[in-house]
């Protein structure tokens, strides 16, 4: 039987993301299965989940997902592992107003599978107050229980005494006390932290962050509070469907955001991915039914991208017969040209006709429900996609393209009309993560 835990917190930067990595990492190397997941729309995160395991990372969304699939992802999860952490996004009760259990939070998780959350505490610049936040947590929602207390970020042994004394007296068990450590912080992006894929030492970084926990929390206690995972029965009939037999995949630093659970379903599926390197300056093979390139950080690489003669010319030709699809930076990299970070423009594939710009920084951040006006590699005319939008990128020019579908937020909202088509071509700034 396959046992879990949430690892929640208040707020983004608590260090969650940080311990979720090295308990995995550290499991992993006692021999035991263990498996990482996020809560909500990260496709970072499940990277380095995936290199601290052995084991591929997934996504678990309750308001992406609708609950068939949530279920059927969560039981793929048990499959092979002794252990499932669940990592949060934001804090543990962050989502957006909907429907209940719908709200995207780590929150729904916890209620639905009845799991529950070890709760990771920045206590810096503070001691028993800390007691008040845990006590917080403890008593909010009486459906979401806190089952014991990381405290992270310590000053000192009467620093960590303070604050651990004052929890354990309302009643949770502290199982974790970590010392202030700037050097074992993941590095940072615009959009969150340094891929995994981009380390030339993550294995290295990785046992530290073992390391770490090993010397700082109790293992033995932590598996102790994990609970059985068994999700109910589920099913794929709201997973994206794959876009073709045989999928043109952009696959390299540029081109990174592709969502785990979307490959590994078009794989199950049957379908086969083909990956290509565009800074290699390679072209998608010819005998592809479809090519698809997926978000990640182009402005980074533009230069590189202008000048991929091969990479550009072979695009040209496979869009004059076959589809072509775009997400975010891929979408980026469709239009006429983008303005990197210093100013300086780049010539884009022109197989759409919109410009975009890194250089005038606008965050755009927040779930999204697209309605298709045409047939393109996301799904039929008609169909709704739930996805989520994060870019920091904005338009500079918009051309004369066909919308490609209707957007509107996560609370229904309607924003217009959103991404374009042109012949085989479409893109949006949104990534799709499953059927509406």
């Amino acid at each position: 039987m396959t046992r879990a835990i949430i690892i929640g917190a208040p707020r983004s930067g608590s260090g969650k993301t940080s311990v979720t990595i090295g308990i995995l990492r550290a499991l992993a190397r006692r021999g035991i299965k263990v498996r990482g997941a996020k809560s909500g729309p990260d496709y970072i995160d499940p990277g380095f989940h995936t290199a601290a395991t052995g084991l591929s990372g997934v996504n678990l969304d309750s308001w992406a997902m609708s609950p068939a699939l949530l279920n059927a992802l969560a039981g793929n999860a048990t499959d092979d592992a002794e252990f499932v952490f669940l990592e949060s996004a934001m804090g543990l009760f962050d989502g957006i107003p909907s429907a209940q259990g719908r709200t995207g939070s780590a929150a729904d998780l916890a209620r639905l599978y009845g799991l529950p959350v070890l709760l990771v505490l920045d206590v810096s610049g503070q001691s028993t107050t800390a007691a008040a936040v845990a006590k917080g947590f403890a008593t909010y929602d009486p459906d979401v229980r806190m089952a014991g207390v990381v405290l992270n970020r310590l000053g000192s042994e009467r620093h960590r005494r303070l604050c651990g004394e004052a929890i354990e007296a309302i009643g949770l068990p502290v199982v974790g006390a970590i010392m202030r450590d700037p050097s074992l912080n993941l590095p940072e992006r615009h959009l969150g932290l340094v891929q995994a894929g981009e380390y030339e030492n993550l294995m290295a970084h990785l046992d530290r962050l073992a390391d770490m926990v090993e010397s700082s929390l109790d293992l033995d206690a932590i598996m102790a509070l994990a609970k059985p995972f068994s999700p109910a029965p589920g099913d794929f009939g709201d997973a994206l469907q794959p876009p073709g037999q045989r999928i043109a995949l952009a696959e390299d630093a540029a081109f990174t955001f592709l969502y785990p659970h979307v490959a590994a379903y078009w794989r199950k599926a049957g379908a086969e991915i083909v990956p290509f390197s565009p800074l290699a300056d390679e072209a998608p093979a010819g005998d592809c039914d479809v090519c698809w390139l997926p978000g990640g950080y182009p402005e980074l690489h533009a230069g590189r991208l202008a000048a991929a003669a091969n990479f550009r010319a072979g695009m040209a030709r496979f869009a004059e017969m076959k589809p072509v699809h775009g997400e975010c930076g891929g979408f980026m990299v469709l239009g006429e040209a983008l303005e990197d970070a210093s100013g300086e423009t780049h010539a884009m594939l022109g197989l759409l006709g919109h410009s975009t710009s890194f250089a005038r920084r606008k965050m755009n951040l927040g779930y999204r429900e697209a309605r298709l006006r045409a047939d393109c590699p996301l799904g039929a005319r008609g169909a709704a996609i739930r996805g989520h939008e994060f870019h920091y990128a904005q338009m500079l020019a918009t051309g004369n393209d066909e919308p490609l579908a209707d957007l509107a937020d996560g609370l229904g909202n309607p924003l217009g009309a959103s991404g374009y088509r042109r012949g085989n071509v479409s893109g949006t700034f949104f990534h799709a993560i499953a059927k509406g």
